[in-house]
């Protein structure tokens, strides 16, 4: 594995001995229960960085106070993820937002400062982690289609629930850097479909970037690297992403973005966390199609100085033939390294 530094200088073109390696091994979807323990061979390719858990309040009572104050809604039946809305109406607001999350609830932080503190003693760079920051929260709360025409409808509510998952993100943060001291903070918005953003940029620019500038600024005034999960094309605002402080930038989804573009334009000024495709190339391909897309995932994003971490562009999921995966992981620790 590299060290803290080794990673801190891929992320901030300090010329790293490689590209450090980041969610190589995602497995997503099905593939425990199709290959069980067969998934162990691939224990001998380590990655570098340590993922350390950040906790996220409860959508239902605890006795700590660490939950959002939703009305707790009977369902019957199965819904979408995107529609299962836990605050489908306005009126509920008010409730929510008078009594937040409990930020200081005893305990939240134990489990990521036992990982972190033995990873600072063996010298490892520490991300921690949640998923779902602002838009995936959100349209949690409202489901995507609804939150979809908030923004036209209901802009007021709209900033006041993002002011409401801000303050609790920025005092979590704040928390965080306190008691585990992280290198890197990690956070998912799935801003992009397979063609452009989920929202116009004028849209992207009212409602979410203030608040991401807000947050991001928190971790870099303790020197602490952004890195960002997006799914889909979001080409449109990766100089938005980086003025906000943006250090690490994930998966630059293939067939959804160009790579030549977005090297062209960005490389120097990002950090490229490139993903493996495995909504094609990882599940269909051959195992020499798979070596080729690494070897054209470096050429196009490395240089010398740094600015790349191989990643798997999402969960690897049931399906893809286990020979694949081993190509996908021996080919990133071959290619282009001194052995």
């Amino acid at each position: 594995m590299l060290t803290k530094d080794e990673v801190r200088a891929a992320i901030r073109f300090g010329y790293p001995p490689r590209p450090p390696r980041a969610f190589t091994k995602w497995w997503g979807e099905g593939l425990w229960e199709q290959y069980g323990d067969k998934l162990s061979r691939f224990d001998k390719y380590e990655e570098d960085v340590v993922v350390v858990p950040f906790p996220m309040p409860a959508r239902t009572p605890r006795d700590d106070g660490f939950y959002w104050r939703l009305p707790q809604i009977d369902r019957e039946g199965k819904f979408a993820h995107d529609s299962n809305a836990t605050l489908p109406d306005w009126a509920d607001l008010p409730a929510m937002l008078a009594e937040l999350p409990d930020t200081g609830a005893p305990g939240i932080f134990d489990d990521a400062k036992r990982v972190a503190e033995k990873a600072r003693a063996e010298g490892k760079y520490v991300l921690i982690h949640h998923w779902s920051y602002l838009y995936e929260q959100i349209w949690g709360f409202r489901g995507m289609e609804n939150l979809l025409m908030d923004y036209y409808d209901n802009p007021d509510e709209v900033h006041a629930l993002h002011r409401a998952v801000a303050d609790t993100e920025n005092k979590l943060l704040l928390r965080a850097i306190r008691e585990v001291a992280p290198d890197g903070y990690m956070i998912s918005d799935d801003l992009g479909s397979q063609r452009a953003l989920m929202m116009s940029p004028a849209m992207f620019r009212e409602f979410i970037k203030p608040y991401y500038k807000e947050t991001w600024g928190i971790a870099k005034e303790h020197d602490v690297d952004v890195w960002l999960h997006t799914c889909g094309c979001v080409t449109e605002i990766i100089g938005d992403l980086i003025e906000c402080g943006l250090s690490v930038l994930h998966p630059i989804q293939k067939h959804t973005m160009d790579w030549d573009e977005v090297a062209r334009d960005w490389k120097g000024k990002i950090t490229f966390w490139v993903g493996m495709d495995v909504q094609d190339t990882l599940i269909n391909g051959a195992p020499e199609d798979v070596r080729r897309e690494v070897r054209l995932m470096r050429d196009t994003f490395d240089s010398p100085e740094g600015g790349f971490i191989y990643a798997a562009g999402n969960g690897i999921v049931g399906g893809t033939p286990i020979e694949n995966i081993e190509a996908f992981l021996n080919e990133i620790l071959v290619y282009g390294n001194d052995l």
